[in-house]
């Protein structure tokens, strides 16, 4: 069999071995691709002749047709072409060819197989002098595959995205653009890719480029679906770090946030869950369930930075302990998280919005946040995030699964993230519900594995050899247990220098889980971790955890900043810095620790009687 690579240079084999050199003479080469790419690879001799050697006298060009034809056979074998006076033909399993190989991956969904597939221009540099027919269809041939090529690596950029692998996609992407500048459908999944990334300002340079580009070269403008993709990006959070925390960064060409791993099932299956939310206007139910530090957060905020990517309105809360005894407080929550500022507010009834603004006698808050979540999403679709729902007041989840059953006909998401213990009855109906009542998905987080360690020990330690991953991998799976949270410490304090030592005793015990493990029950590099990458840290952004720590819960940023004597431009780049590196979560209402151990190892070894008195002091409270 010829094989024939033509998305890109030339390449062709004969039987798994390097073609003969005549087989790749231009006009042969020539003959076999357009037979090949010819309906029912056929061809008569007239058209050939007209193709390739209009430019002899009919007898020398019948001739050379018939020297053409006779090295093609050599090669493919007697029966591996048919001709006859008038016409020549490829028999059956003769030829292959990469683009037909692309349309069959393409047409099964089989993205990353095509996208491979893909390496330049259909026989990029290739020509033939004197043939000006075939160099015409050679240009529209070209034309052709790079839409297809460009298609093809945009699905597959969609496809790495939805399940998480940023990076991947935008170098996809990239290939894309490479090719050709111009398709919107790249602009707008490299507009996503750099977004998801954190890179905003990357993001509208690309989107500014391309609009200059495309009203010099072609006296056009992006159309609205690029716009209105950019103007939401534009509206993404800017991260406000510091300096030297951002010089970081740039250099090592990334971020220290780590990249999602081993969460790609869980992420198709979320996103699935919201495509359809959206495409058949209908409420969905999304929860991610997982023990402390397994990351139900982080994919849950990429579920969410994706629906706002959609046009989507993201309406967040994140619960903590203390709410549960302070009724109502989750619906007031999202009230103020993002859904009384959406677009589309104004349609609610009035006294609805009172309700949950807070300015009038408490009444039906149920059906006031059904009333406005109507309302907001007869213009938009909208997500409702709650973070670590377990917390929530009963008042307020008895209330979401009722809201629940009122918009079953409108595209609302409603996405969360619970621990397993303590059991909620609440939560444990609204789980109950999905797939029956409700469409949804419920996804569950477990500890990471070696596969997971050992790709983010790549991603954090680039420079170690495969030896040194292996040792590695195994090190820090002994003293984090596979717990996601504790994974990444570690390896970012072992990029800072810090050597960990043999283990004594395994952890966690049995009858505990990591929410219940004390500080004095951690390792001691999972310790020594915390302390490295602390110290790491800003000054104002220590001095910010610090008073985090000793006020616990849910703090305001005004309160934090004031405890923490850190004012000015200071405070949102150390909070910032510290969303940003997964010390602390923030929503509308204030921050609080990702993690109840790590902020009980600040506390206990960062602070100081003295300094524990001093925040208490600044903050209005008395130790």
């Amino acid at each position: 069999m010829i094989v024939v690579r033509a998305l890109g240079p030339a390449d062709v084999s004969v039987n798994g071995a390097a073609a003969p050199a005549k087989l790749l003479w231009k006009k042969n080469l020539a003959l076999l691709i357009y037979l090949a790419r010819s309906p029912r690879r056929v061809r008569t001799r007239e058209h050939l002749i007209g193709l390739l050697w209009g430019e002899k006298p009919e007898e020398k060009a019948r001739h050379s047709l018939n020297e053409a034809v006779h090295v093609l056979r050599l090669c493919a074998g007697d029966d591996g072409f048919e001709s006859d006076t008038a016409q020549v033909r490829i028999a059956p399993g003769t030829v292959e060819l990469d683009t037909d190989t692309l349309e069959t991956l393409a047409a099964a969904g089989d993205y990353a197989g095509a996208a491979a597939l893909i390496n330049g221009d259909f026989l990029e540099g290739f020509s033939v002098r004197g043939a000006s027919e075939f160099d015409n269809w050679l240009a529209a041939e070209r034309q052709h595959w790079c839409r297809r090529s460009v298609d093809v690596l945009v699905h597959r950029a969609e496809q790495l995205l939805a399940a998480g692998h940023v990076v991947a996609a935008h170098d996809t992407v990239q290939r894309a653009r490479e090719l050709d500048w111009r398709p919107e459908t790249a602009v707008r999944s490299a507009l996503r890719t750099l977004a998801l990334a954190g890179d905003r300002s990357g993001a509208l340079a690309l989107f500014k480029e391309f609009a200059t580009r495309l009203k010099q070269d072609l006296g056009a403008e992006p159309d609205a679906e690029t716009r209105a993709l950019a103007e939401r990006v534009r509206l993404e959070k800017t991260w406000r770090l510091p300096q030297a925390v951002g010089d970081a960064d740039a250099r090592r060409s990334g971020s220290r946030r780590a990249p999602l791993v081993g969460r790609a099932l869980e992420l198709e299956r979320l996103t699935g869950a919201w495509t359809a939310c959206r495409a058949k206007r209908r409420a969905t139910v999304a929860v991610i369930e997982g023990d402390a530090g397994a990351g139900k957060t982080r994919l849950a905020e990429e579920l969410a930075a994706r629906a706002r990517l959609d046009g989507a309105v993201v309406a967040a809360v994140r619960a903590v302990a203390a709410d549960r005894s302070d009724a109502w407080s989750g619906v007031f929550g999202i009230a103020r998280g993002g859904l009384l500022d959406a677009p589309g507010v104004a349609g609610a009834p009035p006294d609805a919005l009172a309700q949950l603004r807070g300015t009038a006698p408490p009444g039906a808050l149920g059906r006031a946040l059904a009333e406005v979540l109507q309302a907001v999403a007869d213009e938009r679709p909208v997500v409702v995030f709650v973070d670590d729902a377990h917390w929530l007041d009963r008042e307020s989840l008895l209330a979401l699964g009722a809201v629940i059953r009122d918009l079953v006909r409108a595209p609302v998401a409603f996405l969360f993230t619970v621990a397993p213990h303590p059991t909620d009855p609440e939560l444990d109906e609204v789980r109950a519900r999905i797939g029956r009542e409700v469409a949804g998905t419920a996804v569950q987080l477990g500890g990471f594995g070696t596969d997971e360690v050992r790709e983010l020990g790549r991603w954090a330690l680039p420079s170690y050899g495969e030896g040194q991953l292996d040792r590695l991998t195994r090190r820090v799976l002994a003293d984090s247990a596979g717990i996601p949270l504790l994974v990444v410490a570690l390896l970012h304090a072992v990029a800072a220098g810090f050597e960990p030592h043999d283990a004594h005793q395994p952890w966690p015990k049995p009858t505990e889980t990591f929410e219940q493990t004390l500080p004095g029950d951690l390792p001691d590099n999972v310790v020594a971790a915390i302390r490295i990458n602390f110290r790491r840290l800003s000054a104002e952004a220590q001095r910010v955890l610090v008073a985090a720590a000793v006020l616990e819960g849910r703090v305001p940023g005004p309160r934090l900043g004031r405890a923490a004597g850190v004012a000015g431009e200071g405070l949102p780049q150390a909070l910032d810095e510290l969303e940003w590196q997964g010390w602390l979560a923030a929503e509308r209402r204030g921050y609080a620790f990702v993690a109840r151990i790590v902020c009980e190892v600040i506390e206990r070894d960062m602070v100081t009687p003295g300094q524990r008195q001093r925040i208490l002091e600044l903050a209005g409270r008395s130790a």
